[in-house]
């Protein structure tokens, strides 16, 4: 569907400091935390998926519905055939078939309308898997999708499907990988457990080993495309969208770990802009320093030097529209702020 876009090429970045003590975030293929060289020095380094996925799920904690995102489609299409009354044999059929034509064992965003909506052309052609054609598929998958209303996952984080490329959704939100604005190298631990029950010559610990961690200052990116957003929803529910995902992208952390080394901390700082034009990051090529009052003063002062000189070097093709800082501002007061740019 072509719908006027007001909202083209507009879109939200936030530039995100946030500070973690010893943690390991996000672990690499040996469990130590990951790293990348920036500048000439290692920093401690969070991948993109590592967070977006925490934010992907606590978005159901403020009101989104999301989509699902599985290998099992035929079976959620199987289910939903047995509830319009086909028999189990029949109801597998139309499932595997019906997922053979979207997806060949890869995870596929999916909502329980496009469910739904399978199980009734299943109906219509009486059960019978033989009968059903991959282009009507696509064509019934189009026209019941509807992110507004049942996978606004599927709006902000895209979706590609191996066997339909008119039924791909491009992705409105972009996230960096998040790294240390100066330099980590990382420890290790070296732990400890006895044994609660102590056998007659039993002595020392029962288990020993070790495991890395770090402590850092992160920066993040994440640019929201409120055009693309806006496309996808068809103008759809837009300020609820950006209040869940903002909401979301302020509490959501990495899981690795948590309960042994807790990383329970929301951002320190936050520069907000509304932007025309093409997406714009810090690089933190220079690793901030210390100088005996931690990082996150000397990060939060580089970053804002760095966003005035792109400002001003960009001149008019920096687009900025709004611009808004946490503190002072609250979470709630960028909000207010955001979804003003979506009631349109």
């Amino acid at each position: 569907m072509t719908i006027n876009n007001p909202l083209k090429n507009t879109r939200i970045e936030f530039h995100i400091l946030q500070s973690f003590p010893v943690t390991c975030l996000n672990r690499d293929d040996v469990g130590a935390p990951k790293t990348a060289i920036v500048g000439g020095v290692p920093r401690a380094r969070v991948s993109s998926q590592a967070w977006k996925r925490p934010v992907r799920l606590a978005m159901q904690e403020f009101g989104a519905k999301l989509g699902m995102r599985t290998k099992h489609i035929a079976q959620i299409i199987a289910k939903a055939c047995s509830e319009e009354d086909a028999d189990e044999e029949k109801a597998l059929a139309c499932g595997e078939a019906i997922a053979s034509f979207l997806s060949k064992d890869t995870l596929l965003f999916f909502t329980e309308n496009e469910a739904k909506a399978f199980a009734k052309y299943t109906l219509e052609h009486e059960f019978d898997a033989k009968k059903l054609k991959d282009k009507e598929v696509h064509k019934v998958a189009k026209k019941a999708l509807n992110p507004a209303v049942d996978g606004i996952d599927i709006a902000l984080f895209g979706r590609m499907v191996a066997q339909a490329s008119d039924l791909n959704i491009e992705a409105a939100a972009s996230f960096s990988h998040a790294i240390s604005t100066h330099k980590v190298a990382n420890e290790v631990e070296f732990f400890t457990a006895v044994d609660d029950v102590q056998n007659e010559g039993d002595s020392g610990s029962a288990h020993m080993g070790s495991l890395e961690f770090n402590s850092a200052t992160y920066y993040r990116y994440v640019s929201l495309d409120l055009g693309q957003l806006y496309q996808t929803l068809e103008g759809q529910n837009l300020p609820e969208a950006i209040e869940a995902f903002v909401k979301a992208l302020y509490v959501a952390v990495p899981t690795a770990r948590q309960t042994t080394m807790s990383g329970a901390s929301f951002w320190d700082y936050a520069k907000v802009l509304v932007r025309k034009g093409q997406r714009l990051q810090a690089s933190f090529d220079a690793p901030v320093k210390a100088k005996g009052e931690g990082y996150l003063h000397p990060s939060i002062a580089s970053l804002n030097a760095t966003l005035a000189q792109k400002e001003q070097t960009a001149g008019s093709l920096f687009g900025k529209l709004a611009e808004i800082e946490l503190p002072p501002s609250n979470v709630d007061d960028l909000i207010s702020e955001l979804t003003k740019f979506a009631q349109v």
